[in-house]
């Protein structure tokens, strides 16, 4: 019993130490709307990434999406200070819209969102990105219907902070 427990808690400070050593940035995104996004990285080719979004400016709503860095071993040849990557991913996407607008009052959306982007990181702890987050699903207000609004207010410009 005892030396289950402590294996248990030697595996415990063993994950908590892994996910706090991983790279992570915070930022905002800026298109049609604004996000506030939390990077997590999974080694140097994964990464999760986290957003509170204002979509359009007339809601609000959350996206997560699983992101593979530099996919298919096609990194961006670079030779100078700071470095290239370039990302896609998939994941999912909900929220309301009618927050300003009572004709769009109630209005919900739901459904898989794509990540596809590419970022330049400085040398010092920034990142400038840009991206396109696609949401592909449905929306409803008094009826159920394919929402066509996500497909465009992905487009954004992003700036982290890497910690």
């Amino acid at each position: 019993m005892k030396k289950s427990l402590i294996l248990a808690a030697i595996l415990a400070v063993v994950c908590v130490g892994s996910a706090v050593a991983q790279p992570r940035a915070i930022g905002v995104n800026l298109g049609w709307g604004a996000d506030v996004s939390y990077q997590h990285s999974f080694g140097e080719a994964n990464m999760l990434d986290v957003s509170v979004n204002l979509p359009q400016f007339a809601g609000i709503g959350a996206k997560v999406t699983y992101d593979w860095i530099n996919p298919f071993g096609t990194a961006v040849p670079w030779e100078y200070q700071g470095a290239w990557n370039w990302y896609l991913g998939v994941g999912g996407s909900g929220g309301v819209y009618g927050l300003l607008n009572s004709a769009l009052a109630n209005t919900w959306y739901a459904g898989v969102a794509g990540h596809v982007g590419i970022e330049y990181q400085f040398w010092f702890p920034l990142q400038l990105s840009l991206d396109w987050r696609p949401t592909i699903g449905v929306a409803g207000n008094n009826g159920v219907g394919f929402n066509t609004g996500g497909l465009y207010d992905g487009i954004t410009l992003g700036v982290r902070y890497l910690f």
